[in-house]
């Protein structure tokens, strides 16, 4: 059975990769992903935040208190302000890359354009095989427009390829006006590759005790329908490679993602829930699934649900919509 596949241009053993999560806060963490069968590894992200803290804390340093930085660190969440800084991260991606036989994947999470593209060579020069962007932004302002947002990551985008040459992934919020017309855009502007999607922080209220809770829920399979619709939708029209997050529960879900056309599936809810060993399941479920179905390579199955390259898209999406309220119109009341 070959499980095999290519992402980015880089060689992988199969398609499984653990994204970004506290289980690569350590060199024995990110090992035991390795060891547990992954095709490559994303490191936990670096955030903007904790490189505008080192920036600030290095003027002070050097030059007493910078009245220039009035506005850093004003809020920064505590688990951002925990997370090993710049300096141990790079220190950690070097030597994970020297000592695991699987691609390290470097990853920054932030918002502005400015700031990323230092951090962004260090990444490449520490020994990253890619460098996934994650860009965070939830505009809360109600004068901010749709464009706006939109640019914010092109303009990521492309200062970081400007400085870098080895490839970069961009991570994806789902709430695009048009999510069709924003990968376009980031696939024109040099995206290696798009991952799909990343999860905003939801916060909740307590009303017992009149607070706001923030806090990440770890994903469920439900999770991944939304993902794996506008993966089989862009399989084929974009260049840039398509990595399917969250929602990866078992080995039907990794399967589904691949029928949908991604070139990877990454999962960190299944692997914090479960350990790393669980990535051992996962392709063993993967290949048990590929046997019963008659399928000898991951290349054989890609692709093999999406959205015909001929078709039109909305017109496609609108069918499937309408059939599926008519099957529930049926179950519940009879024919229409």
């Amino acid at each position: 059975m070959d499980l095999s596949t290519t992402y980015m241009g880089i060689e992988l053993r199969n398609p499984l990769i653990a994204s970004a999560s506290p289980l690569s806060y350590t060199l024995d963490g990110i090992h035991r992903l390795a060891d547990a069968g992954v095709g490559a590894i994303v490191m936990f992200s670096l955030f903007e935040e904790q490189l505008r803290e080192e920036a600030v804390h290095n003027v002070e340093v050097t030059e007493g208190p910078e009245e220039s930085f009035p506005e850093a660190l004003n809020y920064v969440p505590e688990v951002v302000k925990e997370d090993p800084g710049p300096r141990r991260y790079l220190t950690l991606l070097e030597r994970a890359a020297a000592t695991v036989d699987v691609p390290v994947i470097a990853s920054l999470n932030g918002v502005t354009a400015n700031g990323w593209t230092e951090h962004a060579r260090q990444m490449q020069d520490a020994g990253a095989a890619a460098i996934e962007l994650n860009i965070y932004y939830v505009p809360g302002s109600s004068r901010s427009s749709g464009r706006e947002v939109e640019q914010r990551h092109v303009d990521v985008l492309q200062r970081v390829k400007a400085t870098v040459s080895v490839p970069v992934a961009v991570k994806l919020s789902p709430y695009f006006s048009s999510t069709g017309e924003i990968a376009v855009r980031l696939d024109e502007a040099g995206a290696d590759a798009l991952v799909l999607f990343n999860r905003f922080l939801q916060p909740d209220i307590d009303p017992e005790e009149l607070a706001v809770l923030p806090n990440v829920r770890l994903s469920n399979p439900v999770d991944g329908r939304l993902a794996r619709t506008w993966i089989a939708l862009l399989r084929g029209r974009i260049r840039a490679a398509l990595a399917a997050t969250t929602g990866v529960e078992g080995a039907a879900d990794l399967a589904a993602y691949l029928l949908a056309g991604a070139d990877v599936v990454m999962s960190a809810s299944a692997l914090l829930r479960h350990g790393p060993r669980h990535a051992a399941v996962l392709l063993e479920g993967l290949e048990s699934w590929m046997e019963r179905k008659g399928f000898e390579s991951v290349a054989e199955l890609r692709g093999l649900l999406a959205v015909p390259s001929t078709a039109d898209e909305a017109e496609y999406e609108r069918a499937g919509y309408v059939s599926a309220m008519r099957e529930a119109n049926i179950r519940t009341q009879g024919p229409w």
